[in-house]
């Protein structure tokens, strides 16, 4: 007797299996797949829906499933080349045409093929993701009374809480609303801040979401650069002065893609120069629960020194969990609140209450701080990892700086090196990569590429991937491949 072991193996059997019936003709019942599979009804269930979703079979309840009848001719051709007219005008008359782009972000969400090392991810791998807590903490909240009612537009006042505590003591519920993971919280915190047209500061490299936000929205994003220390303050006074700009977007802590940590001396000069220009900052604090084992004490996040309600506060628990679990906050006090909650109400209404109570749940069990402690503790060991293997295999590239928080390293490659060949080069020797070119807003002062260590299995693969980069090094730069 056959034997399958998951719901896709099941499938390729039965899809295998299907030119043994004519067109209309019944399979077998799900008892009959059972016994014959030696599987589970439910395992049968999905199976069988998998290929009701791609066509090939037809479920009647109460009846079973049949094999689908071909299709009789195809969908009618028509004739869509008067978009590009309609879409081309539709931005004639902006100041800033808007550019919707979003390759910069799909390099970090693309799944790569079979056997590619995933240099590219930007969450963690499966077996970081606390989903034995996540799937307990889900079902226990849809047990709740009330689970799957309409929540409060602002979010659950519990869940508000939460996120106050964790921005700081400063900070209150009111203060906070719960909004649908970080990349949506941006997006409304832009729409809410400036219009279009209008010029935003942005640090120089950052992480592309960020400027591909602000281009659909017809903002201009004005580069701000940043060292070893975060943003220059100097420049930063220098650009809103030159700008007009009333939005800086900045991440202090981990910063996307350097890694950099706003100096202390730095923090408070950074408000300074905001509130003297009449302008926000959007502290996009996306990852201060990954922090490595080895960090130490983490500066507090802007919001909570800042009284004046310059700073608008973006946190988010998707990076440390799932990237499905999609729950995070932004946190502001003043007029712009009701600002950011009314635009938040017209393009969401609000973030479904299920989620919402799990996340409660989850943040509130003893599972979740042995989480944080074993993704401290694992990014570290990678990171280590990585590092080593680049001094190892790959001393040409240059790594300015060690983050002790995050999930990746940003590399420059060496000077007159072809960035997108170097990428491709990887790609070939088996290693997906981001490069470095989307990260900054205006010409690059150099080639870069990032390399995360979350999206992989382990240290081993992080070798592995580092030493086929070596062969495309070699390939890019006309080297001998060593060892």
């Amino acid at each position: 007797m056959q034997q399958s072991s998951s719901v896709g193996e099941l499938a390729n059997q039965l899809r295998r299996e299907l030119d043994h019936y004519s067109p209309g003709g019944k399979l077998p019942s799900s008892r009959a797949l059972v016994e014959r599979f030696r599987v589970s009804p439910v395992t049968v269930s999905r199976a069988l829906a998998q290929l009701a979703a791609e066509g090939l079979v037809v479920t009647r309840p109460g009846a079973g499933a049949f094999r689908a009848r071909p299709r009789t001719g195809g969908a009618p051709v028509g004739d869509t080349s008067w978009q590009e007219v309609t879409l081309s005008a539709d931005s004639a008359a902006e100041l800033v045409p808007r550019t919707v782009d979003a390759s910069g972000v799909t390099v970090s969400l693309a799944v790569p093929p079979p056997g590619v090392i995933e240099f590219n991810g930007g969450y963690l791998h499966p077996s970081l993701q606390p989903e034995k807590a996540m799937a307990a903490a889900l079902s226990r909240a849809g047990r709740r009374p009330g689970a799957w009612g309409r929540p409060p537009l602002e979010g659950l006042p519990e869940l508000r809480e939460w996120f106050a505590r964790s921005i700081g003591d400063t900070v209150t519920a009111a203060e906070v609303l719960i909004t649908s993971g970080g990349q949506s919280a941006l997006t409304t915190a832009l729409r809410a801040l400036a219009p279009p047209g209008a010029p935003v500061l942005v640090e120089s490299p950052t992480y592309p979401g960020m400027l591909a936000i602000a281009r659909a929205a017809g903002l201009r994003p004005v580069p701000v650069p940043v060292d070893a220390d975060g943003v220059k303050p100097a420049l930063l006074a220098d650009a809103f002065r030159a700008t007009g700009a009333r939005v800086f977007v900045c991440q202090p802590l981990f910063q996307n893609p350097t890694g950099a940590v706003l100096a202390p001396q730095r923090r408070g000069e950074v408000l300074r120069i905001a509130r003297a220009a009449g302008a926000f900052v959007i502290e996009d604090d996306f990852v201060r629960r990954l922090v490595h084992a080895d960090a130490g004490p983490l500066p507090r996040p802007l919001a909570a020194d800042d009284p004046d309600g310059v700073v608008v506060h973006v946190c988010s628990l998707t990076k440390v969990t799932s990237p499905s679990f999609r729950v995070s906050a932004l946190a502001a006090r003043g007029p712009v609140l009701e600002r950011l909650r009314a635009i938040q109400v017209v393009d969401t209404f609000f973030v479904p209450r299920p989620l919402q109570e799990a996340a409660l749940e989850l943040v509130g069990s003893p599972a979740w701080p042995r989480h944080l402690r074993t993704v401290s503790t694992e990014l570290k060991a990678r990171r280590d990892a990585m590092t080593a293997a680049l001094g190892l295999h790959l001393p040409e590239l240059t790594l300015p700086h060690i983050p002790s928080g995050g999930y990746h390293l940003w590399l420059r490659l060496p000077d007159g090196t072809d960035e997108p060949a170097f990428t491709a080069a990887a790609l070939r020797a088996g290693v997906a990569l981001a490069p470095g070119r989307p990260y900054f807003s205006a010409e690059p002062p150099a080639g870069h590429v990032r390399l995360s260590f979350a999206a992989v299995a382990g240290e081993g693969e992080i070798t592995e991937g580092v030493r086929r980069l070596r062969t495309a090094c070699a390939e890019v730069l006309g080297q001998e491949v060593l060892g």
